[in-house]
């Protein structure tokens, strides 16, 4: 910031993620009404081949959405209550609980019993194969959701309460709408894009360590357009309040700063790389112990 004090120009919400959130919601919506008569093998390639990419496009609005990107800092409940309209079409309740693991990750990177995206000694133990690798790759949502339980769990919020009710509510009426093969739909679409995916790349491209003293990588290739810019991973966590339409510019200003690091351009390659690769298993994360105080949401 010394040396580019213009970036702090970039420190302001993205009022266009308003609008992309609202038009990724009604096109789910429209979906669900589409499938409701199909036969079952078109509803779950209809999930694979659109309904999980606009899934998982979904939770990085919503991460978009913790950063507060959507409406600014200082309407940070505006941002909360637009995080679980934005959850809807994904059928579980997620965004408030992310919002709170979230905010740890950024704080402390690594850190042990706090970062859940760290994870478990289970799972580096276990899933140590090429094989198991694969399977780990394909059950990623649930160890996600199963992980904050076994590593660092919080009290439930009244925000969280909230947000489960708004679901609940929500997949009743579409149940009630247009039936189990939309419902299907819904929630095959938010495992699968969030599974084996190209998109599910970025989980593993962004923190696993295939380079030793590189913690954190980024990806400029073309699912950033999917994905608002998530991608662009040191950028973002040298300035988290900065939405990521811009943080390309981040780089193009900053450049020296970012270009000489390592970097992906293949999501699909990770994956790949991360199975086949011996030398790489859940255990290629840095792990810190924390000293001092530690505060959370």
């Amino acid at each position: 910031l010394a040396k580019h004090p213009e970036i702090k120009a970039l420190m302001k919400p993205d009022y266009n993620l308003i609008w992309v959130v609202v038009l990724m919601v009604l096109a789910q919506l429209t979906a669900f009404c589409l499938v409701k008569d199909l036969d079952w093998k078109w509803v779950i390639f209809w999930a694979y081949v659109f309904g999980s990419c606009i899934s998982h496009s979904m939770t990085l609005a919503i991460h978009e959405i913790s950063h507060n990107s959507a409406f600014g800092n200082s309407k940070a409940m505006w941002n909360r209550w637009f995080g679980i309209f934005a959850n809807l079409p994904l059928g579980l309740p997620y965004s408030i609980s992310f919002k709170r693991y979230h905010m740890d990750h950024h704080r402390y990177l690594g850190g042990d019993g706090i970062d859940v995206d760290i994870p478990t000694n289970f799972e580096g133990w276990f899933f140590c194969t090429r094989f198991r690798k694969f399977i780990w790759i394909v059950l990623q949502p649930f160890f996600y959701a199963i992980r904050p339980l076994c590593i660092n769990p919080k009290p439930i919020t009244r925000l969280e309460i909230i947000n489960l009710l708004a679901q609940l509510s929500f997949d009743v009426v579409i149940y009630h709408l247009w039936g189990v093969k939309s419902i299907f739909y819904m929630l095959a679409g938010s495992v699968l894009g969030l599974g084996l995916h190209p998109i599910s790349g970025h989980f593993i491209a962004e923190h696993y360590m295939f380079l030793k003293g590189h913690e954190t990588y980024s990806y400029y290739g073309p699912l950033n357009l999917l994905t608002f810019n998530v991608g662009y991973h040191n950028e973002h966590h040298d300035f988290p309040n900065i939405p990521g339409k811009s943080l390309p510019l981040v780089k193009k200003i900053a450049a020296e700063y970012y270009d000489n690091l390592p970097q992906y351009n293949s999501w699909i390659k990770v994956l790949y790389d991360f199975v086949m690769d011996d030398t790489i298993s859940p255990y290629s994360r840095m792990k810190r112990q924390l000293k001092g105080e530690v505060k959370q949401d």
